[in-house]
């Protein structure tokens, strides 16, 4: 399998960096949103009480029925402009209840599972002349994605402008061989592959959510809101996640409390008690990804009920990648860019991919 795709942002990133070819792609273009918008609905939780006593670190969500998705009232604060058109139309779900981390899953957290079972994430293991053909051999070095500042500001219309791969980067060492865990045991694991996340998950007894699952706890009870907590970014000038300040992608100045990556916590919680459903880390979601699953969804005219996801992945923009849905946004969205923390729109990445502002939580029955 190919490592490619960082996110929704990064495409071929790894594959491309290894064949030393720096060969930025014209954005995807994309047909206006129609204004004929499915309307949100109130949010009909079960009422139901949990069916014991929490799992430790996890938070109840009692399920029920809600209007998911999102519409271009999210549109317009991008700057890449067609970017909630896979989240259109908005439409009912509907989800059983379930446990879900309150927060993302810790370097703490991961260091017991590596220890425990001794594994060797994909960005740990050394590439193959076979996952990239035609790649120089002193290319083929374990490592992974790494964001990278411009020193002066840029047009944004080429992310291999920021992005690098970086030898020796892992989720033991982030920005790559320098850089480590000391004092980090509370941050989010980042550089964790989709298959990684996935594994942590099974030897904790867990799963990771349904793109659903991910957005009905996220909401917290409410609907149609832009953001976890409500419409507004930053009510009474409150920072309420962590996101991008600063000219980007020169310098995140850290308005907020934290220039790059936060610990776990540091925001306030959504109405569910769940930190971080906006910025921090992208957050791997068990979906394949396609652009037109909300459309064929909608399109039965029924409320789904614990939908899975469609059977295939399917990205126009990278039609031969495999790649699966993310949520939630990072440290590194902005609205200079595009914001993609606010709750109902998707993000997307290549299953054997892992960067540095990627990490994911887990769900139990």
């Amino acid at each position: 399998m190919v490592r490619t795709g960082i996110g929704w942002a990064v495409g071929a990133a790894i594959a491309a960096l290894l064949l030393l070819g720096r060969q930025p792609k014209d954005p995807p273009q994309s047909s206006p949103v129609s204004p004929a918008e499915s309307v949100f609905e109130p949010t009909v939780s079960n009422d139901l009480p949990p069916p014991g006593p929490a799992p430790e670190g996890m938070v109840w969500i009692p399920g029920g029925e809600f209007s998911i998705g999102a519409t271009v009232s999210s549109e317009g604060l991008c700057e890449l402009h067609g970017v909630t058109k896979d989240a259109l139309p908005v439409h009912r779900v509907y989800v059983d209840g379930f446990w879900i981390d309150a927060t993302e899953v810790t370097n703490a957290q991961f260091a017991q599972f590596v220890k425990a079972t001794r594994y060797l994430t994909v960005a740990e293991r050394t590439p193959t002349a076979e996952e990239f053909p035609g790649a120089p051999a002193e290319n083929l070095v374990a490592g992974s994605t790494v964001f990278t500042p411009t020193s002066t500001p840029v047009v944004l219309d080429d992310h291999y402008q920021w992005w690098r791969y970086q030898k020796g980067a892992s989720w033991r060492h982030p920005e790559g061989p320098r850089s480590n865990l000391k004092g980090r045991e509370r941050y989010p694991v980042l550089q964790v592959a989709y298959e990684d996340a996935a594994a942590y998950a099974k030897w904790a007894g867990k799963r990771l959510p349904t793109e659903a699952e991910w957005e009905f706890a996220a909401r917290g009870g409410l609907s149609g809101k832009l953001y976890p907590w409500g419409d507004e970014f930053h009510p009474g000038g409150k920072a309420m996640a962590n996101t991008y300040q600063g000219r980007f992608p020169v310098k995140d100045t850290g308005d907020d409390g934290y220039a790059g990556l936060a610990p776990v916590r540091s925001f306030p919680p959504t109405g569910y008690g769940l930190y971080d459903m906006a910025g921090n880390a992208w957050e791997w979601v068990s979906d394949w990804y396609r652009p037109d699953y909300y459309k064929r969804l909608a399109s039965t005219g029924i409320v789904s009920r614990n939908p899975q996801g469609p059977d295939s992945s399917y990205d126009p923009a990278e039609p031969g990648e495999k790649k699966r849905v993310q949520r939630g946004g990072s440290f590194l969205c902005t609205d200079q860019y595009c914001t993609r923390y606010m709750v109902g729109t998707r993000g997307k990445g290549e299953i054997r991919t892992a960067s540095n502002h990627v990490g994911f939580r887990c769900v139990k029955h």
